[in-house]
Formats: structure tokens, sequence, C-alpha cells
């Protein structure tokens, strides 16, 4: 599934948005488990006046909606501190699911491996220990709206997070998972994003890697275990609830393989893909940062033996009505392109190329599509923030693989009528100064990306 933006002939910018409304469609059916782990669950930013989707509001009253007519439901939200800014402001949405009996768990950073070691160290002497207070902000929310204190921001700069965006539900006798790269987050709303949905074991692999954040956050025991009666065959009582069939499930039973994967296991499936490519295979990528190394030498690399790669990029210059000076992609651009790799850039207007997909269709063999919440960058790589991204391999035919790369022509090739990426000189950066900038942050941590 997609959410794209793009600009009509006559300039006006369009959106068509999918991955929410299935969110929103399997929550509306589970009878017996809803698990939610998403990054950005509020709506800092979004005004009265904007055109976003309030996708926060939406996903609250279905929580409690649902929670209200299968009062037996087990349903848990994972989510990170930035939704209250790190403790300086109080989330209406997450108190609200608390009110309704639906567990909120806020996942713990500290336990987490330092992402800005120049600053952590020294936080967690120095300030940690005081901990933070909604209730005595004096200092401008940098999100939206509110005050937040002074420690909000000391511990912001610890640039952790969990960066995870998942979904899993029973769907009738089978269990539902879907692993994306979209926030709930009303101002992310006319973001480019993309997801995957799938059923069977692979749903309860992604349940298993959720478990483990609940324990080390202070909620063990919130996801239910294997054994418990949760995952019996045993018959349901009826929904209170009309159940709606999805417009994504497919008819055609196609051979296909899932896997998901966490942090550094991106990564390494990442570079096996890259590395394992042939000439004449197809390799495409469209990713919002890309700044890892090994990864771009791999890219690079795999073009010079004769793999038809392209990559799509966010320029880099919109972050929620603040300009960026293209850092890290525009640097990265220039080596890919200096590198013979053809390189477009999304034509963002205020919303970004939120995407972060690969997808290897080679000469011979399955195709591979990695999707998920992972930016390609050694932050969201090498262990640093919580990211999950899942890996299918299956027939170029198959349903999922055929709409990637539906989605990857259109954004490239800009069918008539819509404008959805321009060319690489549109944004090309000779500046060096600006190269050596994104090396230095990438390789320190002192950045946000």
């Amino acid at each position: 599934m997609a959410d794209e933006t793009w600009t009509e002939a006559d300039g006006r910018r369009q959106s068509d948005q999918a991955i929410f409304d299935e969110v929103l469609r399997l929550i509306a059916q589970a009878d017996r488990l809803v698990l939610l782990d998403m990054f950005l669950f509020n709506d800092f930013g979004a005004t009265a006046e904007d055109s976003f989707r309030p996708l926060s509001r939406e996903l609250t009253q279905a929580l409690i909606r649902r929670k209200d007519a299968v009062p037996s439901l087990t349903a848990v939200v994972i989510t990170d501190p930035i939704n209250t800014v790190y403790g300086g402001l109080s989330s209406s949405h997450l108190k609200a699911l608390s009110e309704a009996g639906i567990k909120v768990v806020m996942t713990d950073l500290p336990r987490m491996r330092a992402s800005n070691p120049a600053w952590s160290g020294f936080w967690q002497l120095c300030c940690r220990v005081f901990g933070n207070t909604n209730d005595a902000g004096w200092l401008p929310n940098a999100f939206g709206d509110g005050r937040v204190s002074l420690r909000s921001y000391l511990q912001m700069l610890n640039f952790s997070a969990n960066h995870r965006k998942i979904l899993v539900v029973d769907e009738g006798e089978q269990w539902t998972g879907l692993v994306t790269s979209a926030n709930p987050h009303d101002a992310s709303s006319h973001h480019d994003n993309v997801a995957l949905r799938f059923s069977g074991p692979a749903a309860l692999d992604l349940l298993d890697s959720e478990r483990a954040v609940a324990d080390f956050s202070g909620a063990a025991g919130a996801i239910p275990a294997p054994t418990e009666t949760i995952f019996s065959d045993a018959k349901r009582e009826p929904a209170r609830q009309a159940q709606e069939t999805s417009p994504y499930q497919e008819q055609v039973q196609v051979q296909a393989q899932v896997q998901v994967l966490t942090e550094s296991g991106i990564r390494d499936s990442l570079l096996e893909a890259v590395a394992g490519s042939a000439p004449g295979d197809r390799l495409d990528i469209a990713v919002f940062y890309l700044a890892h190394r090994e990864l771009i030498e791999a890219v690079k690399a795999a073009k010079a033996r004769g793999v038809r790669v392209r990559v799509l990029l966010d320029p880099n210059r919109d972050a929620f009505g603040l300009k960026k000076n293209g850092i890290p992609n525009r640097p990265v651009g220039r080596e890919l392109h200096s590198a013979g790799v053809p390189v477009r850039w999304c034509d963002t207007h205020g919303e970004q190329c939120h995407a972060k997909m690969l997808l290897l269709r080679p000469l011979e063999g399955p195709a591979e599509l990695i999707v998920g919440s992972a930016n390609f960058t050694r932050r969201n790589l090498d262990d640093l923030n919580l990211e999950t991204s899942v890996r299918l391999l299956a027939s170029t035919g198959q349903p999922a693989i055929a709409a990637a790369g539906a989605f990857f022509e259109r954004e490239w090739r800009n069918p008539i009528g819509r404008r959805y990426s321009l060319p690489y000189t549109h944004f090309a950066d000779p500046s060096w100064r600006r190269y050596w900038q994104y090396r230095l942050m990438e390789a320190t941590g002192l950045s946000t990306f």
C-alpha cells in the first residue's frame, strides 16, 4: 500500500491515501488483540486552518470504539516519548486511550544505546535523575503548541527514538501484521509513505519483537505470551460491529515468503540484496534519508557491475514549515550521480517523500521487497534507534511486488497530468562543505537523521 502526493498539470496538489484506511479497518474487526507501535502519535504542528487529515484523532477514536465494543480485547499502544516532548507535555490522545482501558507503554529510551554519545553520557550524569514534569514548562514546544521545560530539550539532544511503525491484530482465525513508514501524525498526513500487510506466522514474529520493547519499558506481561489462551483456536464471540472486507485482500494465492527485520537486521538484508544483484537486474530505491556509508558504496558497486539502479530521494528541504539545507540526501545524491547512478528528487511542497523502500527485480529468481520504518542511515540501521521493516520474497507477478513496482514507476516517470519527481539537476548540490558536514554528522551521531 502507498500514500502519494503529486502536482496536477494545473498546479493543484493532490493526495491519495490508503495506509491508515487499512489500519482503521483492521482495528475495527479485531476481537482478541490490537498491538500498535507508532513513533509519532500526535497533532503537533497542525492547526484548524490546515488541510491535514486528523490521523491521531481518528486512530484514538478507532481504538476506543473497538475496546468499548469488545471489552475483553487486549489493546496495547507502544510509542515514543517525543509525543509528550519527553515528559514536558501531557498527551490528550494517550490519556484518552489509558482512560478507556488501553495499555499505553512509553518506550524507555535510556535503556537503548547512545545515539549521540558526545551528549548522552553527560546527560545521564547531570540531568536524567531529575525526570521531567508537564506542568512547569516555560520554553516553547519545538513541535507545536504549549510550553515545555528545559529538561525536555536536554533529553531531546540524545537523538534516540523508538522509530517503529507497526500493527498486529487478529483477523478471523489468522494473525495479521502491518509494517509501514507512515505515522499517525496529522502534519505528516500528506507525506508519501509505503506499507506491507501480511498474515501468518510472520505476524507473530512481529508480536515477539514488540514484546521485548514492552518488557524493557516496564510493561512486562502487557503483550500476551504465545502460551496464553488468546492464541488458541477456540471459537470467539461474534463481534458487535459489522466487519468490512479489505479492498486489498487478494483472491489469488501466490507463493511468497515474509521475514520481519529489526534494527541491524534491516541493514544486513539491504546490503545482502544490493550485493547479490547481478548485471541486468533492476534495483529501485525510494527513501527519505540515504546516508549509510556501507550501503552507498554497495549501490555504487552494483551500478559499476551492470545493475540497472535508480534512486529516488527526498530533497530534504521541508520539515513541518521549516526549511532544511538538503543534508544528507543532496550530498549523497551528488556522490551517486557522479558514479553514474540515475537520481531523481521527489517534488515536495511542504510534505516529505517519507517512503523507505528497496525493490530488487532480478533477471532470474524471486523479487525482493524491503519496506518499513528504517531510513537508510547509521542511526536507523546500526542498532541505535528501534526500527522495524519487513522483507518479502516473491515472484514479480505477486500483487505486493507488482504494486511496489507500479508505485516506483509513477514516482519516477510522472504519468501524464501528474508530477511526482524532478530531475537530478533541480537540486544538484556541488558544495564540498555540505558533503563533509554530512559525513561528520553521520559518523558522530550529531544529527537528527
